[in-house]
């Protein structure tokens, strides 16, 4: 075992590595964390309470426990951190859900699929992984739909656009926010608390040929279809894609059912922003809005604005907290979730993110 540490001045952004890998396979890591200073809870439970003090004044830029060897910021790709929820790529089925004459919700592994199929082709928002896409293209053949003429990104995480890169090549045009194009144009790490996710630059037939600052607009199958951005939110590019003529609005990962959101901090991403752009988006719509969430079921427009309360409410408590002075540690040991976490899981990735969010 080797720490290797630097003092850092009490702003900064303090981080634990921590990977545990095999000794018959160091190369291959088992668990890969990455913690925030205020997770000790964590290193209790793996038996290194001895680091909790050094966390409070030390970057440990690698800690490994190994047969003898010692790695440094380690990451995982996103196939393997969705593989690591326990989905399995090669037996995974795309299953759907018809919200709106010739608009079907498509469930596979990673982001919710929307797609509009009519007289004008095919539109999709998102396409999951590059493993799925042959799955989407037949239940879209399936649902009466021919080619894919056009994709939009809701956000460049590879959950959402690494089938960006296959339906591209075929011919589709792909349509994101601007700032969306500019992260997928380079190498970028996610920071998703329980892992660090390495995911590469966008091939160049994978990136977006259409994007927008603020507003674009398609007339489509019927209907008029608007993607909207509202600023830095989950992440600084997302797009809210709005089905006026059916009522049916794609919330990306702004909206999340089920399980807590993750907000991208390390890479621009806001919980105020978050509270923002769904805000708004409860402002445009009607009572009997068709609500799709990045991940989880169909859920309505009350479902939504419950979900802003429930946000406004946990980011209220946790800044009340840091301005008495709290430390991560006394944040999730004041369980500002509580009410919630029978319904939506683990929130240590959401207090860590909002706590990142609002002491920066």
């Amino acid at each position: 075992m080797e720490v290797r540490a630097a003092a850092l001045p009490p702003e900064a952004d303090i981080r634990l590595k921590l990977v545990i890998r095999s000794a018959n396979d160091p190369k291959r890591p088992l668990i890969i964390s990455s913690l925030s200073q205020g997770t000790s809870h964590y290193l209790i439970q793996k038996g290194l309470i001895e680091m909790k003090a050094l966390c409070r004044w030390i970057t440990c830029v690698g800690l490994v426990v190994s047969a003898g060897a010692t790695h440094a910021q380690n990451a995982i790709s996103n196939v393997e951190l969705w593989e690591s929820f326990g989905f399995d790529f090669d037996t995974a089925q795309i299953r759907t859900e018809t919200v709106a004459p010739g608009v079907h919700v498509l469930f596979g592994v990673g982001g919710n699929v929307i797609a509009s199929i009519g007289d004008d082709g095919v539109l999709i928002v998102d396409d999951q992984f590059s493993k799925l896409v042959p799955g989407i293209r037949s239940a879209i053949r399936g649902l009466g739909g021919n080619a894919i003429d056009f994709v939009i990104n809701t956000h460049w995480h590879g959950d959402h656009a690494d089938g960006n890169v296959i339906l591209g090549t075929d011919g589709s045009w792909i349509v994101a926010h601007a700032n969306s194009r500019e992260m997928m144009l380079s190498a970028q790490n996610i920071n998703v608390v329980t892992a660090l996710v390495a995911q590469p630059q966008t091939p160049k037939d994978g990136l977006p040929v259409i994007t927008y600052d603020q507003t674009l607009n398609f007339h489509f199958n019927g209907e008029k279809i608007d993607l909207k951005h509202f600023g830095p939110a989950h992440t600084t590019g997302d797009t809210v894609v709005l089905f006026r003529g059916n009522n049916v609005v794609h919330m990306g990962d702004l909206f999340s059912v089920g399980s807590y959101p993750f907000i991208d901090v390390g890479n621009g991403g806001d919980i105020d922003g978050m509270i923002q752009a769904c805000e708004s988006v409860l402002s445009e719509i009607s009572e009997n809005a068709i609500i799709v969430p990045g991940h989880g079921p169909v859920s309505t427009s009350a479902d939504l604005q419950n979900y802003v309360s429930m946000l406004k409410t946990i980011r209220k408590r946790v800044a009340r907290l840091i301005a008495e002075g709290a430390d991560l540690d006394d944040v999730l040991a004041a369980k500002p979730t509580a009410e919630w976490d029978t319904t939506r899981g683990d929130p240590v990735r959401l207090l860590d993110r909002v706590f990142a969010s609002l002491k920066r």
